[in-house]
């Protein structure tokens, strides 16, 4: 390092080596906290079927992944068939909301705290791709429902989830008369119903072919920007966060006490760096 290096050089040499090494972004690539979540994202080389896809880095187990795909499953105690036989054009489509429910590392800009028992976190507003929504409501506008919204109000009597007394079963294009309609009010807006189409890079999938990666790895990543850049992130992050954010690489550590000794007395440094604390 020269001696007549510019105290501006070095602070310029020192922010360079702090942004080329951020910290592990705090929405991607994490797990939910809810009941069948793992705590951290890793490989799964057996989840069944529909699940699948997930495989490679997943938030669910292989028993989770099994259980998701059946009529009565022990994940919820909760049945499809509450209103006669779910037809399996439609059923695959709740499969596939599960699965990525359960399974996706995808999901952190849309974590939300969650007030259950049996829960601590959910998903709110996941930006759904036009296509997703649509075919979902296709598939399943013939089948019969007796409610609106599936995350409340059944008669758990038996144990697992019936009509409420009083309630009547009716298609799904009278429950939900538009795909919007199914999306956002069957599991409390944990979707959001968008006209962005599938590769877009700016909505959620609900299945894709592994063999061609996973789209949402994109989506998340530029959500995550979005709500790190609004206001409202800024107020309310944590100073943990926040510190995180620029934490400095050895290589930095290393030529901070040489900077030192070039900047004249009284010199100010990288506030946002958080030297302060080192």
């Amino acid at each position: 390092l020269a001696a007549g290096m510019g105290v501006g050089q070095v602070l310029l040499l020192l922010s360079a080596a702090c942004m080329a090494m951020p910290a592990k972004d705090p929405l991607l690539n994490i797990c939910m906290d809810a009941k069948h979540h793992k705590t951290k994202p890793g490989p799964e080389g057996m989840l069944h079927d529909q699940c699948a896809p997930w495989k490679d880095n997943a938030c669910c187990t292989a028993n989770t992944s099994s259980e998701a795909h059946k009529d009565q499953s022990n994940l919820y105690n909760f049945n499809w068939n509450h209103c006669g036989l779910m037809p399996p054009k439609c059923k695959r489509h709740f499969i596939q909301d599960t699965c990525l429910y359960e399974c996706s590392p995808n999901l952190g800009p849309w974590i939300d705290q969650a007030d259950s028992s049996w829960r601590r976190e959910r998903i709110l507003h996941v930006p759904l791709c036009k296509e997703d929504c649509e075919e979902w409501w296709e598939d399943c506008k013939d089948y019969v429902t007796c409610k609106e919204n599936w995350h409340k109000g059944w008669n758990w009597a038996t144990g697992t989830n019936r009509c409420p007394w009083g309630s009547l079963c009716r298609p799904f294009s009278h429950v939900f008369p538009q795909p919007k309609d199914l999306c956002e009010k069957i599991w409390s807006n944990s979707y959001k119903y968008t006209t962005e189409h599938r590769g877009s890079g700016r909505c959620i999938q609900m299945w894709f072919d592994p063999a061609q990666g996973n789209p949402n790895v994109a989506v998340a990543k530029y959500y995550a920007w979005k709500k790190r850049s609004s206001p409202a992130w800024m107020e309310n992050v944590t100073p943990e966060a926040n510190k995180a954010a620029c934490v400095l690489p050895w290589p930095v550590l290393v030529l901070l006490p040489l900077a030192l000794v070039v900047l004249p007395e009284g010199a100010g440094g990288c506030g946002s760096c958080g030297w302060g604390s080192l």
